[in-house]
């Protein structure tokens, strides 16, 4: 497929989400899959995984991670498209976050910021979102276009009787908006995604996750990324796990860096 990546980054800047379908080919979704059946067959200790009528897995900043992503990084192409939908480099990898949902139907992802969560931001920030398996609109994960370039609000306790209660009520950013509750009040980007694709969103985006339905899977990979015009915000997660450092290292406002971050491009 040919891309207009004028319009791309257009798209990535306006709204904060960009769909570039058929991106990966078989080999590279193959690599893709590969590093995520690594992540399943070495989990962490703040892996998330129930097994009752449903399965459901989640996982993220393993410490070896390089161990079973390091071949995939090098030879995909994900690092360079971030680059072009940035229109800036270098480009480095921050973690990866690895989803198994399967079995009946299991309730849908709230509606929430990654850049709640991440000590950094600016405009050279993505997350590439791969799915391993082919979903409909209604089973995809949806975005609120151009909310990457309004509030950044508290973290989501994940609560199912109210999607809005906050994880620390201390903080004090502003309450999460009840979207779901006002969908219509929300300009909502969706597509139906096929293994291939990948969907590119920025960290500030407001986004959450249709439920899986009975009788269907949804494997996805998001491998999250950060550029040059990029800075250190401690908001309420002031290091990683591989950057345990940075409060002592960096003061808000100074361009992210640390060398627990994998250059990867060019």
């Amino acid at each position: 497929m040919t891309i207009d990546w004028a319009q791309a980054r257009a798209t990535f800047r306006r709204d904060g989400v960009v769909h570039l379908p058929g991106v990966l080919d078989a080999d590279q979704l193959g690599a893709a899959q590969k590093a995520w059946a690594w992540s399943l067959a070495n989990p962490t200790a703040a892996g998330i995984a129930s097994r009752t009528s449903d399965v459901f897995y989640v996982d993220q900043y393993n410490p070896r991670v390089l161990e079973g992503y390091s071949d995939m990084l090098a030879a995909s192409p994900i690092p360079s498209l971030c680059a072009r939908l940035w229109d800036s480099e270098p480009v480095w990898f921050l973690y990866e976050q690895v989803f198994l949902k399967e079995g009946g139907k299991s309730r849908r992802t709230p509606w929430h910021q990654d850049g709640s969560y991440l000590p950094l931001d600016g405009e050279d920030v993505a997350v590439a979102w791969i799915t391993f398996d082919a979903l409909a609109r209604d089973e995809s994960l949806e975005f609120a276009r151009g909310s990457h370039r309004g509030q950044v609000y508290n973290t989501s306790k994940f609560d199912p009787g109210d999607e809005t209660i906050p994880h620390v009520e201390s903080e004090a950013w502003p309450r999460l908006p009840p979207i779901e509750a006002e969908r219509q009040k929300w300009d909502i980007a969706c597509w139906p995604v096929e293994p291939g694709d990948v969907i590119f969103f920025h960290f500030r985006t407001l986004h959450g996750g249709a439920p899986t339905l009975p009788g269907r899977r949804r494997r996805t990979l998001s491998l999250r990324f950060f550029g040059e015009r990029t800075y250190y915000d401690p908001k309420m997660t002031k290091a990683l796990p591989n950057a345990r450092d940075l409060p002592t290292l960096l003061e808000p406002g100074q361009p992210f860096r640390h060398p627990g971050f994998l250059r990867v491009h060019p």
